[in-house]
Parts: structure tokens; sequence; C-alpha cells
């Protein structure tokens, strides 16, 4: 189906307030989830809080890259700018790992987080309702991008799950244990994330790719044929 101009530019103001939305949310929950991590000495609300600034920082990275208006300006940029993503996501495994061993080794309990327990809840229904107002009107717009950023959004959801269940098993049975394992799965998370990112296989899947210019097809040759699925497209796994 072949939308007309005014369809397309309904969608694409969608996905960028959508993307802000997301973007600003992150932030909110950064801030939130870092203080009561460190209130309630729990790895994995430090650890989930900084997944989202590293989520953040890689929306700014990217469009970074996209705001220079010169086809190999912005492909100088790209390799810079995934590496710098990635390391940042490999310092946050690190820092979390760390934390969290040393909390299974009892170097310090986490506390029950009511503060961390309610972010998490809103995080589990906010998140999807994001991703999936986005992933439809990618879909609909044939944004490679939009669609496979909402999939980082849905992965976040998960994160947010995984933190909720650890949560309420420390603050309703005391199992401290929950929180520092919940940690490393963040940390995991992070490296897959690291690794993907220093491969360059997040080409087509930046928050910022739609806040700074909607399709990001043809000339940067990064997501070529991504609408119609072809060959051209390199947007990493499927985490749907």
């Amino acid at each position: 189906m072949v939308l007309s101009a005014e369809r397309s530019a309904v969608l694409t103001r969608r996905i960028r307030l959508l993307v802000a939305a997301t973007i600003v949310y992150n932030l909110g929950e950064a801030v939130v989830a870092i203080w009561a991590g460190r209130v309630a000495s729990s790895a994995a609300l430090v650890g989930f809080g900084l997944d989202s600034l590293v989520e953040v920082s890689s929306a700014l990275a990217v469009a970074w890259q996209f705001s220079a208006r010169d086809a190999r300006t912005r492909q100088a940029r790209e390799a810079k700018a995934m590496r710098v993503i990635a390391l940042a996501f490999f310092a946050l495994a690190a820092y979390v790992t760390v934390e969290a061993l040393r909390s299974l080794l009892g170097a310090q309990e986490a506390d029950p987080s009511v503060v961390g327990i309610v972010l998490a809840a809103l995080s589990v229904v906010i998140m999807p309702a994001l991703s999936l107002s986005q992933r439809r009107a990618g879909r609909e717009l044939g944004s490679a991008s939009a669609v496979a950023d909402s999939k980082q959004t849905l992965l976040c959801a998960y994160l947010s799950v995984a933190l909720l269940g650890g949560l309420l098993l420390n603050a309703l049975w005391g199992w401290a244990w929950a929180d520092p394992v919940v940690a490393l799965l963040i940390a995991v998370m992070a490296v897959r994330e690291g690794v993907e990112a220093w491969r360059g296989d997040a080409c087509c899947g930046s928050a910022a790719s739609a806040l700074v210019g909607g399709e990001l097809t043809g000339e940067d040759g990064c997501c070529s044929d991504c609408s119609d699925g072809g060959s051209g497209c390199h947007s990493g796994p499927d985490r749907s």
C-alpha cells in the first residue's frame, strides 16, 4: 500500500513523539532507579537505572551522527558513535557484575524498596505500550528504524519484569539473593547490547533516527531496502 504524503507526515510526527516520550521517560526512570537503588543498596535497581541512561546516551550518540548533512560525515561518525555506545554497555556490565557478586558474597544485602517496586510496575505497563504504538506506526510507514527501536523498548520492558520480580521476592519473602541475580541478568543483557553495538548490528535500530529525520534509507547505505525486508537491512537480531 502506497501512503499519501499527508499520512506519511502524520506517522513520522507520531514516531518522533513516541521516541521523544521514551527518552524522557528513560531519563526519569534512571534518576529514580539510581536514587532508590543507592538508598536500598540494590544492585539491580542501580543497574536498571544505569541501563536506562545507556539507552538514552545511545540515542544521543546516533542523533549526533545523523546531525551531519553530508553522507560521508555521517558514515565517518557512525563507527565512533557505535564504539562509544558499546563501551558504555561494557562499563555498565562490569559495574553491575561487581556489585552483584559482592552482594551475593554477603558484603551487603539489599533492603526492600517500595519506590523501586512502583517504578518497575510503571515501566512494565508504560514501556510495552510505547513499544506497541511505535511498532504499529513504524510498520505502516515502512520504517525499519522505528520498528527496530520499538523492539529495543520492548527489551527494557522485559528487564522491568525481571526487576519487579526480584524486588517483590525480596520485599515479601526476604529473598535478598533475588536482587543480585536480577542484577546479573541485566549485566548479561548489557554485554549482549555492547557486542551488537561494537559490531554495528544496531544500525537501523536507533531512537534518534526517528527524531532527526525519519527514514534512514538510501545514501548512507545503513537501512537501504529495510522498508521492504531487503538484504540491505542490518538491524540486528529480532528481539520480539
